[in-house]
Formats: C-alpha cells, structure tokens, sequence
C-alpha cells in the first residue's frame, strides 16, 4: 500500500498526461466526499428533529390521558395543572422542532432535495377548559391534542422518509467512492 502511494505521488508530480488523469480521479473522488459529507450533515440534522417530535409526542400523549381523566370526572386543579403543564412542555419544543426542521430542510437543500415540513400546535383552549370546566371544553382541548398528536406524527414520518433516502443516498456514495478508489489504484498499478 506504500508503494502504491509512493508510486500515484510520483506519477503525479511528472506532470504527464498519467499525472493529468490521477488528479481528475481524485477530484471527482474529493467530490463524492464532500457530497457524502453533505448527506451525513442532513441525517444528523433529520435524526435532531425526529427525536424532538418523539419528545412531542410523548408529552401529548401524557396530556391526553390527563384529559381522559379529566373528562371522566376525576378532574380538578391538579389534573388541569398537569394535562397543561404537559401541553405546555410539547408547545416549547414545538417552537424547537420548527427550528431544527428548517436546518434539516436548509440541509436537504444542499443536496438537492426539497420537503414540506412543519408543525403547529396552537393554544390549547386553556382559558376555556380552566374558566369554563366541563365536558365540552374537555372535549374540545381533547379534540386539540388529538390534531396535534396528528400533525407531530405526520411530520416525524415525513423525517422518516426522508431519513431513509439520505441513507440510501450515503450508501450509494459510499460504494462510487470505493469504485473511485479501486480504479485509482489499478490505474496507478497499470502506470
């Protein structure tokens, strides 16, 4: 393997058209490493937001059975403390999962790929399910979490999708770099 190098850096600094044709091999391969790079950015950035909406998620669904509670009549101040200290929670990681959906599109964009990906998740109908506590406004904050539950899980499948083409995408480069590299090297060998 020394010889090898030893051999491709001497081939190179004779500036023949031998010495042309290595530097383009490697151009192209330094390339393909920068793409990889690239890609390798836009899953770290993906798996940052699918486990934010996996956090999201969890709190919603601790708030809806908080709900259920409430709604079945084992209501009170303490239970709307703590449904609306959840939803509170999944709100503030909703504005950090806006946050690492536009890196992961800003991401997705410098490898040429474009998604739609957001999520909202509006008021929860405090007022009305503190001031007017009853069945219909427990079923209405219900209503609300169940969209939200929806959005969150529409769009951590979105991330999933689009995760599993970044990977396939790394594979594919990974085996044009080790294609790359092996002909360099027969090309060197043949020199």
């Amino acid at each position: 393997k020394d010889a090898l190098e030893l051999k491709r850096r001497q081939l190179k600094e004779s500036g023949t058209q031998v010495a042309d044709q290595i530097l383009s091999m490697e151009e192209r391969m330094a390339a393909l490493q920068a793409q990889k790079q690239e890609i390798k950015e836009a899953i770290s950035a993906g798996y940052s937001a699918r486990s934010t909406a996996d956090r999201i998620l969890s709190e919603l669904e601790d708030a809806d059975g908080w709900n259920t509670w409430d709604i079945l009549g084992g209501g009170g101040i303490i239970t709307h403390m703590a449904k609306h200290s959840h939803l509170d929670e999944a709100q503030d990681l909703v504005q950090e999962l806006q946050s690492q959906l536009r890196r992961f599109k800003t991401e997705l964009a410098d490898i040429q790929i474009s998604a739609n990906m957001q999520v909202n998740i509006d008021g929860f109908l405090r007022f009305a399910d503190y001031f007017f506590d009853g069945l219909f406004a427990d079923w209405a904050v219900g209503d609300k979490i169940s969209q939200s539950l929806s959005s969150v899980s529409n769009t951590k499948s979105e991330v999933n999708r689009m995760l599993d083409k970044l990977n396939d995408m790394e594979k594919a480069v990974d085996q044009k770099i080790q294609q790359k590299r092996t002909k360099l090297e027969q090309f060197v060998v043949k020199a």
